[in-house]
């Protein structure tokens, strides 16, 4: 009987170290998936930056620019528009 405890006491301690190390393995692993997505992110944020400067550029090009390009442009301009107005004003 005592024998029959020991044993299980094994067994739940050898199990509790293969749960242990699967632990931290998954851990790493969300660490390093977290990681990724950073990156990952960060680079969508670039491509999305190159693209809107494309467009941009591409409406002052004289190439026939998406309405949503028109819309930026026509943002832009208002925007420097009032600008301009401000530095007449003062």
């Amino acid at each position: 009987m005592l024998e029959d405890i020991r044993k299980q006491i094994e067994q739940l301690i050898a199990r509790y170290e293969a749960e242990k190390a699967e632990n931290e393995r998954l851990r790493q692993e969300l660490h390093a998936s977290e990681e990724t997505g950073k990156a990952l992110r960060k680079q969508i944020d670039i491509l999305e930056s190159e693209i809107e400067t494309k467009k941009l550029a591409q409406a002052f090009s004289g190439g026939s620019p998406s309405p949503e390009t028109k819309a930026k442009v026509d943002t832009l301009i208002k925007e420097i528009d009032k600008c301009i107005s401000y530095l007449e004003e003062a």
